[in-house]
């Protein structure tokens, strides 16, 4: 982790924030998606419909790890649903399928720390009807949404060490583990270890992607081809690369402006991966960099469909060049794939870079067509991996 250096002590220091004020607090506010709505929390119009599948008989295990219930009458739970709804923190939002309009869950957002942009997600009540369900997933990429776009920097997640799913829906969902707090509470007289999980506002633009990813129809619709906690991963299987962040958006441009310039006298035009801005870039595709002394050296750029993957963009520094960091780059991409369970990766480069094309070739990238563009030609290519 870099930091910077006070001017007088010459000790290490935290870098500048940009928005050191205070963030907007959350507000009742309604996020619509293609298989829920999240609106706030009424009492009175959504209880009945949670108690359905949140009370009674076969709900105990709903209510293992949470501070309220299990509820055996519809009467208390009501009277703990008018208890959240009345709150402000935690703020308390029902979650209703988008055909039905049926409550069939509820989320808060809680721990609401203004003045260092930092907010939790929790009290997360998932009915049956809602559980494994895409919009079980959607619901947490509406509320992530929601929290990054108001300006917070940090998104928590906490809950009982014991509690193996939660654990397991924040790593799928994005979140790093932090530790654990240990006997950081009591609840219902029994003591509760306490495992952490964040998500920072950098990563959002590349976790955000494999949220839209996962739920976008052609995946949902053709059988999930992608795993959400594939999308997700923060490193790549036997690479040293990681996931960009925000925080890499200079240096990412200023590597590809580096690997890529040197091709523009040979194409006549500019290069297609300096017709994207880099905060483009990071937000439309995975970008993974490999780091030496701290310093980016390499950047893969792939966007990943349900049936293959594309590798957008390989880019080596010049000093780097001749080092095998670009086959350590394509074989990253390979390793990818198989993450995402696809057998097929493609790439295209200009016509006019015929070391490009046989770099490729040698490599087991054959030549699938030719496309004619007004202002260049690219060769498009494909590998199936074995």
């Amino acid at each position: 982790m870099n930091s910077d250096r006070d001017p007088v002590t010459g000790l290490p220091i935290g870098r500048p924030v940009a928005q050191a004020g205070p963030a907007p607090a959350p507000e009742r506010v309604r996020l619509d998606g293609r298989h829920v709505r999240i609106v706030p929390l009424d009492a009175a119009a959504h209880g009945a419909d949670l108690a359905e599948g949140a009370v009674g008989p076969g709900s105990e295990a709903l209510w293992q790890y949470m501070a309220a219930g299990p509820f055996d009458d519809r009467e208390s739970f009501q009277a703990t649903l008018e208890a959240c709804a009345a709150s402000a923190d935690p703020l308390f939002y029902a979650i209703l399928d988008a055909r039905t309009g049926k409550a069939i869950g509820h989320a808060a957002l809680m721990r609401i720390d203004r003045a260092n942009r930092v907010i939790e997600v929790g009290n997360i009540l998932y009915t049956p009807a809602l559980q494994r369900t895409p919009g079980a997933t959607e619901a947490m990429r509406l509320m992530a949404g929601y929290v990054f776009g108001l300006g917070y920097r940090r998104y928590e997640w906490k809950c009982n060490a014991l509690n193996a799913p939660s654990r397991r829906a924040a790593e799928r969902l994005g979140f790093s583990y932090e530790g654990l707090f240990r006997q950081g509470m009591i609840v219902k007289g029994r003591n509760r270890d306490t495992a952490w999980f964040s998500m920072l506002d950098g990563e959002w633009p590349q976790i955000r992607q494999g949220f839209d990813r996962w739920l976008d129809p052609a995946n949902l619709d053709g059988g999930q081809s992608f795993r959400l906690g594939a999308l997700n991963r923060a490193t790549i299987s036997g690479s040293g690369l990681h996931r960009a962040t925000t925080a890499d958006e200079s240096a990412l441009a200023a590597l590809q402006e580096a690997a890529y310039a040197p091709n523009r006298p040979l194409l006549g035009v500019e290069p297609v991966p300096l017709l994207t801005p880099a905060a483009e870039v990071l937000g439309r595709y995975e970008v993974w960099l490999a780091e030496t002394d701290g310093a980016p050296v390499g950047a893969l750029v792939l966007d990943p469909a349900p049936d293959h993957l594309t590798i957008w963009s390989v880019a080596v520094d010049p000093a780097h060049q001749g080092s095998g960091l670009g086959n350590t780059l394509l074989a990253a991409a390979e390793a990818r794939a198989r993450d995402l369970d696809l057998s097929e990766l493609r790439l295209y480069t200009g016509d006019k870079l015929v070391r490009n094309i046989d770099w490729y070739a040698r490599r087991g990238y054959a030549t699938a067509r030719v496309e004619d563009l007004p202002d260049r030609r690219l060769v498009h290519m494909h590998k199936r991996l074995a």
